[in-house]
Order: C-alpha cells, then sequence, then structure tokens
C-alpha cells in the first residue's frame, strides 16, 4: 500500500490563465511542495505582437518555481521529464491541454482537476461565460479526478456559487477561483487517505461551453435586451460585447437591460429623459432598451456612456450596425 506524508504531499501544478493563477497563488503558501509548475509556452501579445507570458508563468517565477512550457505532453521525452519529478499528485485548472494517458498514470494519487462549473453542466473551454449567458442563477465548482475525456471523470467535491445580476465572466472567475483552490486543499488529504469516492458525472444535464471566439462579441440589436445584456457580461473583460458607429468599434464594457419605449427603432440610439436607474443613454433592440453604462470608443480608454455623449453629441439618434 501506497504511504504519503499527508501534510507535505509532491505535487505538480499545470495551468495558464488568471483563474488558474489564483489557485496556484493560494497553493503557493500552503504545506505542499509544488515541485513543477507546468504552463502554456510564451505567445504574442499586445499590438506589438510581444512575447507574453502566462499569468501562471508569471506568478510561479515570482515564487521561485521550476516553470516548465512544453508545446506538448504527448512526446516520449516530456512523459519521461514529468515522470522525472516523480510527483504524488498533479493538479491541473485551466491549463488548456489535455494530458494523454501516460501522462494520467504517473502520480500515484492521480490527477486532480479545478473546473469553474457543477459538472456535468458545461464542461468545456469556457464554463463561466456560458453560464451567464444562459442566465444561470447559481454556478459553482468541481473537483473532478481527470480521465482521458473533455471534464468527463468523476467528481470527488462540488461547492456552489450564486451569480449576481451584475457578475461579469472575470468577477465571477475570480470568485470560482478562490472557492476552487481553498475545495482543492480541504480535498486534497480525504482523497489521498482514501475518504472520498469519485462519483461518477451522470449523463443528464450534459452541456459543454465551446472556445470563445472576437466574433463572439459582436452585438446584434434585433435580440432582446436581456440576452445583450447578459452577452456584454459574459465576454467582459474578453472579447467585450461591441458594436460600430460611423465604422469604428464602440466597446459595451457595461449595460443594463429596459423596459422599451414607443417609437424607438432597431439600434437607435436614444436619451433617456428621466434618466433611469443612473442610465442616460440607451439603443433600441429586439425587445427593450439596452441602456449604456460604460462604453470604450476605439483607440479610447473606458468612458462613461454619459461621457461619450458629451464629446459626440451626434451620437444620440445615430443607427448602430448590426
Amino acid at each position: 500500500m501506497l504511504e504519503f506524508k499527508l501534510t507535505c504531499m509532491k505535487l505538480i501544478f499545470m495551468g495558464t490563465p488568471d483563474f488558474a493563477a489564483l489557485v496556484l497563488d493560494r497553493l503557493s503558501i500552503s504545506e505542499h511542495q509544488i515541485v513543477a509548475v507546468y504552463t502554456r509556452p510564451d505567445k504574442p501579445a499586445g499590438r506589438h505582437l510581444q512575447s507574453a507570458a502566462s499569468p501562471v508563468k508569471e506568478l510561479a517565477l515570482k515564487r521561485g518555481l521550476a516553470v516548465v512550457q512544453p508545446a506538448s505532453l504527448r512526446q516520449p521525452e516530456e512523459i519521461a521529464r514529468l515522470a522525472g519529478f516523480a510527483p504524488e499528485i498533479v493538479l491541473v485548472a485551466a491549463y488548456g491541454l489535455l494530458l494523454p494517458p501516460e501522462v494520467l498514470r504517473i502520480p500515484p494519487l492521480g490527477c486532480l482537476n479545478v473546473h469553474p462549473s457543477l459538472l456535468p453542466r458545461y464542461r468545456g473551454a469556457a464554463p463561466v461565460a456560458a453560464a451567464i449567458l444562459a442566465g444561470d442563477v447559481v454556478s459553482g465548482v468541481s473537483i473532478m479526478l481527470l480521465d482521458e475525456g473533455m471534464d468527463t471523470g468523476p467528481v470527488l467535491a462540488q461547492v456552489e456559487e450564486p451569480i449576481s445580476s451584475d457578475d461579469t465572466t472575470g468577477s465571477l472567475t475570480t470568485r470560482l477561483a478562490k472557492k476552487g483552490a481553498e475545495l482543492l486543499l480541504e480535498t486534497l488529504v480525504p482523497w489521498a487517505e482514501g475518504r472520498l469516492k469519485p462519483s461518477p458525472q451522470g449523463e443528464e444535464g450534459v452541456s459543454y461551453a465551446r472556445l470563445i471566439s472576437k466574433q463572439d462579441g459582436q452585438i446584434d440589436w434585433g435580440r432582446s435586451a436581456e440576452d445583450l445584456g447578459r452577452q456584454v457580461r459574459a465576454f467582459q473583460p474578453w472579447p467585450g460585447g461591441f458594436t460600430r458607429c460611423r465604422g469604428r468599434l464602440l466597446k459595451i464594457v457595461q449595460a443594463l437591460p429596459l423596459p422599451a419605449e414607443p417609437g424607438v427603432e432597431l439600434g437607435q440610439v436614444v436619451t433617456l429623459r428621466p434618466p433611469r436607474v443612473g442610465v442616460e443613454v440607451a439603443v433600441g433592440t429586439g425587445q427593450g432598451l439596452l441602456g449604456l453604462v460604460l462604453v470604450q470608443p476605439e483607440g479610447k480608454k473606458v468612458m462613461t456612456a454619459a461621457e461619450f455623449v458629451r464629446g459626440q453629441r451626434d451620437f444620440v439618434g445615430q443607427r448602430l450596425l448590426t
């Protein structure tokens, strides 16, 4: 029978974006020994396409942890390198690469994944945005034992998290990462001691959250204001909800769905008199008005819609493109 020093496990962490960095941040101040951090290779970013490190890499280097950045985990040399770290367990959070069977078999305690949804709902790449888009009022985090499928492994633990009416993917992701890190730490020792039994995921309620593309943020004013409000929140901070005004990009950073007003055409910008819940400017949609709170004109900083209107007085009355 395998024996572990349960108060200090030897682990490898795998992750890439901000969600994973928040989980790693909590693990790095725990009693467990992180022998290596795996993250995706640096990639071009920004206007000048300079090579940029992932949030996980930046944090790992700050903590003095060993960083490994393979393009794939399927090459024999990469599998051998991972095995050479002799981890007791591998912990994964939004890594971005599927782990092949050879890797899954290396750690005696298996590979655990921190997934920001209540599995089996929202397997896949963008579960937080999917929950907001669907109008869910509850999300959560699952600790799952990885298998060869896409988020199909049995679940060890789950915790719920309410979704507020003003949550964005950014704000909800931050809370889920912090809850997920704590749940992971609470799970590790009971799992190693054999006190947790994984529960297979049922087939009922399975859904997949596909990878988001930049075009997903484009606003179709023919949809309802409720749908568009969720779209803006779901795609904040990336790719953002956006439309076009006289050929230039206009990002909708924050918006509120409002009741309709007679005579407002689809995509028409109107001034609300009196303002509603602090909103002075709105756009006609397929059902209701979308009140603009914060916007970002192309090449400029985020500003209130009222500030934008003061600088672009002909904005009111225009028809925005779908």
